[in-house]
């Protein structure tokens, strides 16, 4: 039976091929004579799928690595050597892509743009480390990113710059992650991606100035830890604040502070609160002008921050390439302009110049609206932050701000008390 088939098979097989031959195509092939090759189909690789699978396999296993030993282990030690895998998988030979920063952009153009098709390994390198951050708090800062891991390489003598000078600093991350939202969202540019400072050197092709921007983080990171960390990472700020939130968090101690004050100089990121007594507290009217004046000024901020962006909103637009295209057009082209790429893809395309001006006519108005969202949003930070400012907050004892500390447990070696029972110490 089996024989009978696999004769059948070969009959039909050559049935076939004998029509080919004496067949009429119906829809010839086209000639090129001008020398042009048809290029291969280009099939994916299996091997991409599965390497992204393992990456995203290693992202949860060096999460929970990480978050065991910030929390139950407590060893600054081991959470270090964890940093360094990171920087060796994620970064050089993963070649810092695809990262949880960028892909803060990949999730805001699918939530902007319905045609534009995520990645499942972008939405698990975004959201994966905030379910961990809300149950454990900024653990893939501390051994996990491989961003971080490099500038603790070099973290030799770390200074405290103040509080002040962190608080000034600490407000660029917010404008650098409404810049890098309003830009995604309307499909201008991924600018996290473009002035990444560290990809280049995980792939040793970066630009001249690129090498410049990294190496001068690095060697400023000799004396302000992480500075990218901390003054320029737009992801860093979510991070912040869903940790406020989380459900376990790093303590300098693991039973009761014993105000020895061996940990106060011991955090380089300024992330520990310092005792704050009240042995003179405000009066309350005091107390009631201050809310006064912050319910005030919050809003006003806010409004003003808005209606500045928004008068902003061509210079914003200006790197849009719809934009740039019908500025172009406006004026006389000059012979580079008419040259230019930008101008012989218009031409070819055969797109009249009355659309071009309609699509940036609308690319200007989502700018209007997102420059508008983006000033609210900058405007209402700033007005929280000064706000956070004026307000004293009682504590007694040495704590982890829970937003702003990285969980990297450098403090943890300074804290005597290495169990849940206190041990006598006399400081």
């Amino acid at each position: 039976m089996n024989k009978r088939l696999l004769v059948l098979l070969l009959m039909i097989i050559s049935s076939i091929q004998f029509l080919n031959v004496y067949g009429v195509q119906r829809f010839p092939k086209p000639e090129f004579e001008s020398g042009y090759m048809q290029p291969e189909t280009l099939v994916p690789a299996a091997r991409a799928g599965m390497l992204a699978l393992m990456d995203v396999l290693v992202l949860v296993a060096a999460l929970a690595l990480v978050s065991w030993l910030v929390l139950k282990k407590r060893s600054r030690n081991l959470v270090f050597l964890v940093s360094v895998f990171s920087l060796a998988y994620f970064g050089f030979y993963r070649h810092g892509c695809i990262c949880s920063i960028g892909a803060l952009q990949n999730v805001t153009l699918a939530i902007f743009d319905n045609a534009y098709v995520i990645p499942l390994t972008a939405i698990a390198f975004f959201i994966l480390p905030l379910i961990f951050t809300l149950f454990f708090g900024r653990t893939f800062c501390a051994g996990v990113c491989p961003f971080g891991a490099i500038q603790d390489l070099v973290s030799f003598k770390p200074l405290n710059p103040g509080t002040r000078l962190n608080t000034v600093l600490g407000l660029i991350p917010y404008i650098y992650l409404g810049l890098a939202v309003l830009y995604a969202a309307t499909g201008t540019d991924f600018i996290i991606c473009r002035y990444d400072p560290f990809v280049g050197i995980f792939r040793f092709d970066a630009s001249f100035g690129m090498f410049i921007f990294a190496g001068t983080l690095l060697i400023s990171g000799i004396f302000i830890a992480r500075p990218y960390c901390r003054f320029l990472c737009p992801y860093g700020v979510l991070l912040n604040w869903i940790s406020r939130f989380s459900w376990k968090h790093l303590t300098i101690t693991p039973s009761v502070c014993i105000q020895c004050r061996l940990c106060e100089d011991s955090c380089p990121y300024d992330a520990i609160d310092m005792p704050v007594t009240d042995k003179n507290p405000e009066n309350r009217s005091t107390t009631i002008r201050k809310l006064i004046l912050i319910c005030v000024l919050v809003p006003f901020f806010t409004m003003l921050g808005g209606y500045a962006l928004s008068r902003l909103h061509e210079t914003l637009a200006g790197v849009n390439g719809q934009v740039r295209l019908a500025k172009t057009l406006l004026g006389p082209l000059s012979i580079e302009q008419s040259e230019s790429f930008e101008i012989t893809a218009f031409k070819s395309s055969g797109k009249p110049v009355s659309q071009v001006y309609s699509e940036a006519s609308q690319v200007l108005r989502q700018f209007y609206i997102g420059s508008w969202i983006l000033g609210c949003f900058l405007g209402l930070v700033f007005g929280i932050t000064l706000a956070s400012r004026m307000i004293t907050k009682y504590r007694s004892d040495y704590i982890p701000n829970k937003g702003t500390c990285f969980s990297c447990t450098r403090c943890v070696d300074y804290c005597p008390v290495k169990s849940d029972t206190v041990k006598s110490f006399s400081p």
